[in-house]
């Protein structure tokens, strides 16, 4: 029994389909900052916490690594329901992805604050500099650097994981692809599209991570040392 693929049939819905791919990337930017922003705090709590906030942050890190990011979905959309709380697909699958990203993004860091050796803070110390000025220059913006690929691959996965939010009717790539295929009866062509655009999205989220450290860390550029 022979198939025919009819691709024709989905002209129609191109606006649909980039509908959801600038949905997908939204989620995705909006989670990487937050995720970001919030992950290195976590990372700094747990080196230099007190011992209530190392333990605190460590019992959600490893609560958030180890369950599935569908249950933790879930979790968000219809607790944040529970409470009385009204708030949109959008908003509810930002959060999930946020609440997950940051555990993800915390351990990365805190291998990139670990990798700071002390010397070069009793160096720092001896110069004078504040702690906000050891913070940033001498050990954010090095930690930073030397994961900055382990976090670009994390926040790859982070965009593709979007797709997830699909279940709770977040018009994403997914979710829009779910609904054309149930319109059309073209499920292997719809899929395949889809597919090919993630393959797309990941190669250019890459891109933009490799300009971005490109301008952000020029002595690697200047070095020629891959990001």
């Amino acid at each position: 029994m022979g198939y025919h693929f009819d691709f024709a049939a989905l002209l129609p819905y191109w606006r649909d389909f980039a509908m959801g791919i600038l949905l997908t990337l939204q989620l995705s930017a909006v989670s990487t900052v937050l995720g970001f922003v919030l992950g290195t705090l976590c990372a700094i709590g747990r080196s230099d916490g007190t011992r209530l906030i190392r333990t605190s942050l460590a019992i959600y890190i490893e609560v958030i690594r180890n369950t599935p990011l569908l249950v933790q979905i879930f979790l968000v959309y219809f607790g944040i329901a529970t409470l009385g709380i009204h708030v949109s697909a959008n908003m509810a699958a930002v959060t999930a992805l946020v609440v997950n990203v940051v555990a993800y993004t915390s351990e990365i860091m805190r291998a990139g604050l670990e990798s700071i050796h002390k010397s070069q803070l009793e160096a720092a110390d001896c110069l004078g500099l504040s702690r906000a000025q050891i913070y940033w220059h001498v050990i954010l913006r090095p930690a930073i650097e030397r994961v900055y690929p382990a976090l670009t691959s994390q926040y790859v996965l982070l965009m593709l994981a979007s797709s997830i939010t699909s279940q709770i009717s977040a018009e994403e790539l997914t979710a829009v692809a779910n609904r054309i295929q149930s319109d059309t009866f073209r499920s292997f062509e719809t899929y395949i599209i889809v597919g090919i655009l993630y393959i797309l999205l990941s190669f250019v989220v890459r891109i933009a991570f490799w300009a971005f450290g490109q301008g952000l860390f020029v002595r690697r550029r200047k070095l020629g040392t891959p990001l």
